[in-house]
C-alpha cells in the first residue's frame, strides 16, 4: 500500500477501464493506494461508470473517468495529462469476424501509435505497459509446437486472423516507435503477453474470453472439442501489468504470462465436479475430430475451432516467475471463480438448484471436513503423546462388541416372535376343538 506522500502526485491512466482485464487493472491499482485515471469511450453510460466506482469502496482516492476514442487521436492528449504511468489496455472488439482485417487491424495500430504520442507530448509520462498476447509470440499456422515459445519469439502476422493479427501488430508498432524517438522525448515501455485469460467478471463486461466457461455451463453443445488452452488468471494478467510499470528489470521487455496448459475436457470435469449438483449439466465427452469437421460444415462455431484441434502451445514463463516474481494461480481456483462471477453477474442464467459460492459438491465437501477433522485429532493425540494405533483397536474392539450385542438382540427377538406364533397357533387349534365339540353334543341332543 502506498503512502500519501508517495502518491499524491502519482497519478496511473488505465485505458478502457471497464474491459475485463483493465477492470482488475484499476481495482488493484487503487487498492494499493494508487490514484488512477480511467478511460472509457462515453461517460453517459450510466451503469458502466456506477459499476467501476464501486471496484474499491475503500480506496484512499476516487477514481477519475475521462472520455477516449482510439479512433480520435485528439482524444488522447487531456487522458495523459499530469499522468507518470500509462497501462494501456483497450483495443477493438468484434463480435463476429470481419470482412476485412484492417476493420480491426486499422484501429488498433494506430490508436496504440496515438497513445504513445500524446504520452510523448504530455512529458510526465514514464514508462508505458502495453497489453498485447501470446498470440504475438507464437501462434497460428506454421508455428512450430515441438518447441517452448519464449519473449525472443515472434509470430508472422500474415498467418493469424484478424484479431490476433492487430494484436501483434500493435505491439510491434509500439516497439518501433519508441525505439525510434529522440534522447530528449524517450519514455520506457514494457510489455504483457498474457495468455488465454480467464477467471472472474467484476464489472459485467462481455468479452470473448467468457465464451469457453459460458458455453460449457449452458451445454451450448452436447460435447467439447479436443481444444487445449494456455491459461492466464485474469488477476494474475492485472497485477504482472502493475508490476511491469514500476520494476526496472521489467523496462524495455516482454513478459508471458501463463499459469499453465489444460484440455477442454478437464476444464469441463473441474466444472461439472462443482456444478452438477446445482442444476449444470456440463458435457464432459470428446467428440471425435472427424465428427466436428463434419458439425463445421452448418456451424460456424465449431468451424472456427478446428485449426487448432490437438494443438498444444507452450510458453516459457521464466521472467513472470524471477523477474515479475508473481506466482500464478491454480487454473481449477481460475475456473470455478469464474464460473461463479458469470451467474453471480447474470450472464449466465441461475438454475432452480444453484447454491452460491462454495455451495458445489457439498457432499464431497463434509466428508472432506470430516477427514479433516480426524486427521487434526489424530494430530492432537501424537502431540500428547497419546497413541492412536491403541485407540483404533480400541474404537475397532468397541464397535465388534456393539455388533456382538446387536446380533444378540436380533437372535432373541427371532425367538420371541417364534414363541408368540406357537402359542397363536395352539389358540387357533384349542378354539377349533371346543368349536367341533359343541357340534357333537348338539347332535346328541337331536
Amino acid at each position: 500500500m502506498l503512502s500519501k506522500e508517495q502518491s499524491d502526485n502519482l497519478v496511473v491512466l488505465v485505458t478502457g477501464a471497464s474491459g475485463y482485464i483493465a477492470s482488475h487493472i484499476v481495482k488493484q491499482l487503487q487498492d494499493q493506494g494508487y490514484q488512477v485515471r480511467g478511460t472509457v469511450r462515453s461517460l453517459g453510460d450510466e451503469e458502466q461508470v456506477k459499476r467501476l466506482n464501486e471496484l474499491s469502496p475503500e480506496a484512499q482516492f476516487k477514481l477519475e473517468l475521462v472520455e477516449a476514442d482510439l479512433t480520435k487521436p485528439e482524444s488522447w492528449e487531456p487522458a495523459v495529462k499530469d499522468v507518470r504511468y500509462v497501462i494501456h489496455v483497450v483495443s477493438p472488439l468484434t463480435a463476429q469476424a470481419p470482412k476485412d482485417d484492417s476493420e480491426v487491424v486499422q484501429p488498433t495500430v494506430e490508436g496504440t501509435q496515438a497513445v504513445l504520442k500524446a504520452c510523448v507530448s504530455a512529458k510526465s509520462v514514464k514508462r508505458v505497459v502495453l497489453t498485447s498476447s501470446c498470440v504475438a509470440v507464437g501462434w497460428g499456422p506454421g508455428a512450430d509446437l515441438t518447441k517452448t515459445f519464449t519473449e525472443e519469439d515472434w509470430t508472422d502476422p500474415e498467418k493469424l486472423d484478424a484479431q490476433a493479427k492487430s494484436k501483434t501488430l500493435a505491439e510491434k508498432a509500439a516497439w518501433d516507435y519508441v525505439k525510434e524517438l529522440p534522447d530528449e522525448d524517450k519514455i520506457e515501455l514494457a510489455v504483457v503477453n498474457p495468455a488465454y485469460v480467464m477467471g472472474p467478471v467484476i464489472n459485467g463486461s462481455q468479452c470473448k474470453s467468457l465464451e469457453v466457461v459460458k458455453r460449457l455451463l449452458e451445454r451450448e453443445k452436447p460435447f467439447v472439442a479436443r481444444l487445449n488452452f494456455p491459461v492466464a488468471d485474469v488477476r494474475d494478467v492485472a497485477e504482472a501489468n502493475i508490476k511491469a510499470m514500476t520494476m526496472d528489470e521489467a523496462a524495455g521487455k516482454r513478459h508471458l504470462i501463463c499459469s499453465s496448459n489444460m484440455w477442454m475436457k478437464d476444464m469441463a470435469q473441474i466444472l461439472a465436479k462443482e456444478f452438477k449438483s446445482q442444476g449444470y449439466n456440463i458435457p464432459t465427452s470428446n467428440c471425435p475430430n472427424v465428427l466436428l469437421k463434419f458439425i463445421g460444415i452448418f456451424d460456424k462455431t465449431v468451424k472456427v475451432v478446428q485449426p487448432n484441434l490437438d494443438k498444444v502451445y507452450k510458453f516459457d514463463t521464466s521472467r513472470m516467475k524471477d523477474v515479475l516474481q508473481l506466482t500464478p494461480k491454480e487454473v481449477k481456483e481460475t475456473l470455478i471463480d469464474m464460473a461463479y462471477s458469470l451467474i453471480e453477474s447474470g450472464l449466465v442464467k441461475k438454475s432452480k438448484k444453484y447454491k452460491g459460492p462454495n455451495a458445489g459438491g457439498e457432499g464431497e465437501g463434509e466428508q472432506e471436513g470430516e477427514k479433516k477433522e480426524e486427521e487434526k485429532e489424530e494430530e492432537k493425540a501424537k502431540e500428547n503423546g497419546e497413541v492412536t494405533e491403541g485407540k483404533k483397536e480400541e474404537d475397532g474392539d468397541v464397535k465388534k462388541e456393539e455388533e456382538k450385542e446387536e446380533k444378540t438382540e436380533t437372535e432373541e427377538s427371532k425367538e420371541e416372535k417364534k414363541e408368540e406364533t406357537k402359542e397363536e397357533t395352539k389358540e387357533e387349534v384349542s378354539e377349533e376343538k371346543t368349536e367341533e365339540k359343541k357340534e357333537e353334543e348338539k347332535k346328541e341332543e337331536k
